[in-house]
């Protein structure tokens, strides 16, 4: 049931709308950072989740029915969808929300962000894939990136160890997510397959949210942090989910996963537009590292 061919130079012939998509996907994932921000000063994280799932999953759902589209799970694909689903989104939401809420540095959620690292090595075992050296000098600049970006929180990483080993267990579930979507072959249209891994996802971390936080906890929300919470929902969740399992469709795992490096850095700096954080030295010697490994990966220079 595999959909890549392994063997395939991981840098060959690409799609340039992947490179387009990958850059739309980038920037509106980044500037949810900031905006998760705001909204979360509101309301507690599980409520956000759960009311983030309890819209998009319908949403998505009906805009596929109005489209015409059969929106029933073929038997064949129950359980390889929810093998994805628990990856990709309850896994990684559960283990990101723990994460935050044991670790006080928000930039600290950035150790999400090793997820190319976790997505590289289990694409080699479960997909055949080879990292060439444009992809290997690409990763490790990247997360030489990622690494000078988190130092200011090495402290706080080290004092709240818990929370470290929940944000590393949300990048390794999200990278497994990303693999196994690559694994399997799927005849659901794209749009249905977000759309039920969002219900079927969101039934644990709905019954979380009932026994860990009150139900009125979404009466906290204003109006800008109701503008807030339509940005991640709309675009940050439907849309933006919509172009990540088409990018994962278009290209290989580790290149589709070293893609999404650009997005912390994007969250640091729109988080300095939005809240007013301050940028730097560090951030921007991160910025130009990650921003040398995407064009490694996706110009591929002569030589690599």
């Amino acid at each position: 049931m595999r959909s890549y061919v392994a063997g395939k130079s991981a840098t060959d012939t690409l799609p340039r709308i992947g490179f387009v998509l990958l850059a739309v996907l980038s920037l509106l994932w980044g500037f949810g950072w900031p905006i998760l921000k705001i909204v979360l000063r509101e309301i507690p994280p599980w409520t956000f989740r759960t009311i983030c799932l309890i819209l998009g999953g319908p949403i998505v759902i009906a805009l596929a029915k109005a489209k015409g589209l059969r929106i029933a799970i073929p038997k064949a694909e129950f359980w390889p969808l929810l093998l994805v689903t628990l990856l990709n989104i309850t896994g990684y939401f559960i283990c990101s929300a723990y994460g935050i809420f044991y670790m006080k540095a928000g930039r600290a959620a950035i150790i999400a962000y090793t997820m190319p690292v976790w997505a590289s090595i289990l694409g080699i075992f479960i997909l055949g894939e080879r990292l060439g050296r444009a992809s290997l000098a690409g990763l490790c600049l990247g997360i030489g990136g990622l690494t000078i970006l988190i130092g200011p929180d090495i402290k706080a990483i080290g004092s709240a160890p818990l929370g470290s080993v929940f944000m590393l267990g949300a990048a390794i579930s999200w990278a497994g997510g990303t693999v196994f979507m690559k694994y399997f072959r799927w005849t659901m249209p794209i749009i249905v397959l977000i759309g039920w891994q969002l219900i079927l996802g969101g039934i644990p971390i709905i019954i979380g949210t009932l026994i860990f936080e009150p139900i009125t906890a979404i009466l906290q929300l204003s109006w800008r942090g109701a503008l807030g919470m339509a940005y991640i929902i709309l675009l940050g969740m439907i849309f933006s989910y919509w172009i990540w399992f088409k990018v994962i469709e278009l290209f290989p795992a580790h290149v589709a996963s070293i893609g999404t490096l650009a997005i912390p850095i994007i969250g640091v700096f729109s988080s300095a537009l939005i809240l007013g954080e301050k940028v730097g030295f560090q951030e921007i010697a991160a910025l130009i590292l990650v921003v040398m490994a995407l064009a490694i990966i996706l110009i591929k220079p002569k030589g690599f």
